[in-house]
């Protein structure tokens, strides 16, 4: 498959798994339970955008009964458990960021937690750091959920529909059942191994003969959709407590491989965590984003502010100096990322410091327009500590993006994921449990330090998810992003604002287009577009070993399009190398 490249390129950065998604929606039959009237129809009644048509269906649902973004958005998150069960979903987490119409930023984190019983020696097995590979399978990956307490706490503060009626969708999806689709079929092939590790997935996605289900074969999960309408009754409480939470400890601590202690007390305990934005100017916008837990929003603000001495515009997105320039800040924000980032409730992460336009001015000054930076150290932002020793970057795979905006223009952008293809590969009640826990760094010492993201007791691993806003020079909301596929994602959402704002591309354009990102010890260049064109020029501006490699990015976005008379519409965009749709009420 085209995505294995990644392994022979960059073991541990850069490997992408297919995640799939699919056809039309199914036919629908009524909700579960009564939904409020709808308001009469207005111009602009909002869109959504997933990586599954029926995802961004469930979403416009929702908008269309009057809910706000955040009631969408949840909606997309459980419709997506059921169609693209490989890359997140209730057994994972995310994180969210909310825009208002008046320019009020939230952002909410549902980044899964380590066990009572995680030491940094978690992944140490008879004297031994275990491999990436070997650590994933299995009880020891799995992380607390919190997709759960994110959704409620989210539907808490903005929602406007019943939490119940965010659930019909999915509980159609599951009971009546749905299509495998292209990307789902490979997905499942790829990832075998993990995909059909438990006996209720083999049931779910495997034939007689223990082969993966074809495309087109329709599945139905009758115990998901029995998961999802007691949570729909119940709340989310109904997950972490009583009868599920029992049955998620005893599947992670009984998993035939790494079985692990995970108890009921861990799950009750977990809690979502209303976060800071971390919100920069780029230009004339203001751009935010999920701060630490997530490393995403401050490596794109870095890299943003480090280019905004150059003139992109002028440039184009022809221009090989303009993807040097880009990459090459990517290139700094990244060795920041790996030095710097990690859970803020147990690591003094220096965000303050790292997101100061003076130390990211310093930073853009090793910046050259003619030759690459021969030393990509991490700097020194205020605030930084010495105690900890600067690790390199973890593979991250399973992910999904989705973004709603509703009647009122307000936003609302979702990066959930379950880590990798099918997260650990156990399943409880119809979805897949994460294996979040392989986001920290599996040896925690590094040089004779230990280093900010291994792995503690109730801490969140670091991630790469970047939910986007950004805000015009009016106040008005101009562009809702994100992406999936790990370390790629800082870099498709870079290239979405990039394009959107500083080349005039459409949102749809501007994710379309190829892709030259930083990888270990080479410039990744997208196979298969004009811009593979561009590696003898690149190599010229001193990249030693270019590489054109096919990339199966994943990225969404909605952008405001101005019209005349000061009216304009919401315009939503997928990216054309997943199965990825928009939809409107």
């Amino acid at each position: 498959m085209a995505f294995r490249f990644v392994r022979s390129l960059a073991p541990a950065a850069l490997f992408v798994f297919a995640q799939a998604c699919a056809p039309l929606p199914n036919a629908a039959r009524p909700v579960t339970a009564l939904a409020p009237e709808a308001p009469p129809a207005s111009e602009d009644m909002g869109v959504v955008t997933a990586a599954d048509p029926r995802a961004a269906a469930a979403g416009a649902e929702m908008l269309r009964l009057g809910g706000s973004a955040t009631d969408a958005a949840i909606a997309v998150m459980l419709a997506l458990n059921v169609v693209e069960p490989q890359s997140s979903g209730i057994g994972g987490g995310g994180f969210l960021v909310t825009a208002s119409a008046a320019g009020d930023v939230q952002s909410f984190d549902g980044r899964e937690m380590a066990p009572a019983a995680a030491t940094p020696d978690w992944f140490i097995v008879d004297g031994k750091v275990l491999s990436h590979s070997d650590a994933v399978p299995g009880g020891r990956s799995v992380g607390v959920p919190g997709n759960l307490r994110l959704a409620a706490m989210a539907h808490e503060r903005s929602g406007k529909l019943p939490w119940r009626v965010l659930f019909g969708p999915a509980i159609r999806l599951a009971a009546d059942g749905f299509a495998i689709s292209p990307r789902l079929a490979s997905t499942l092939a790829f990832a075998s191994d993990i995909a059909g590790l438990d006996p209720a997935a083999r049931a779910l996605y495997f034939g007689a003969d223990g082969a993966p289900l074809p495309v087109g074969t329709m599945v139905r999960n009758p115990a998901l959709a029995a998961t999802f309408e007691k949570i729909a009754a119940n709340g989310a409480d109904s997950f972490y407590l009583g009868d599920n939470a029992k049955a998620i400890a005893a599947k992670v601590g009984t998993a035939p491989r790494n079985p692990a202690p995970m108890s009921t007390a861990d799950l009750a305990g977990y809690t979502a965590k209303s976060r800071d934005p971390v919100c920069g100017r780029y230009r004339v916008w203001r751009v935010c984003s999920m701060g630490p837990p997530s490393a995403g929003g401050i490596t794109v603000l870095q890299t943003l502010g480090e280019l905004e001495r150059f003139d992109l515009k002028a440039m184009g997105p022809a221009s090989p100096t303009a993807w040097h320039l880009i990459a090459e800040a990517e290139r700094l924000a990244f060795a920041d990322r790996d030095a710097w980032l990690a859970d803020p409730d147990f690591a003094p992460v220096p965000t303050a410091g790292l997101i100061d336009p003076a130390y990211i001015a310093a930073r853009s000054a090793l910046i050259s327009e003619t030759a690459t930076i021969t030393d990509t150290a991490p700097g020194k932002p205020a605030g930084a500590s010495d105690k900890f020793a600067v690790a390199g970057p973890i593979p991250e795979h399973g992910t999904t993006h989705f973004a709603a905006v509703d009647r009122w223009g307000n936003a609302a952008s979702y990066t959930s994921t379950v880590e990798s293809a099918f997260g650990s590969g156990l399943m409880v009640g119809g979805y897949y449990l994460n294996n979040e826990l392989t986001d920290f760094n599996l040896d925690p010492n590094r040089n004779g330090k230990p280093t900010m993201n291994r792995i503690e007791a109730g801490k969140r691993p670091r991630s790469s998810m970047s939910p986007v806003v950004v805000y015009g020079p009016d106040g008005h909301l101009r562009l809702i992003a994100g992406a999936a596929g790990g370390y790629t994602i800082p870099p498709q959402v870079i290239r979405v604002i990039i394009g959107t704002l500083d080349w005039n591309l459409s949102a749809r354009d501007a994710i379309a287009q190829g892709i030259v990102m930083p990888a270990p010890g080479a410039l990744a260049v997208e196979a298969g577009t004009p811009l593979a064109a561009m590696v003898p020029a690149l190599q010229a501006l001193g990249h030693t070993r270019v590489v054109a490699v096919p990339m199966r990015l994943k990225a969404n976005a909605i952008e405001w399009v101005p019209g005349e008379n000061g009216k304009g519409h919401w315009v939503g965009a997928a990216d054309p190398r997943s199965e990825g749709a928009t939809a409107s009420p």
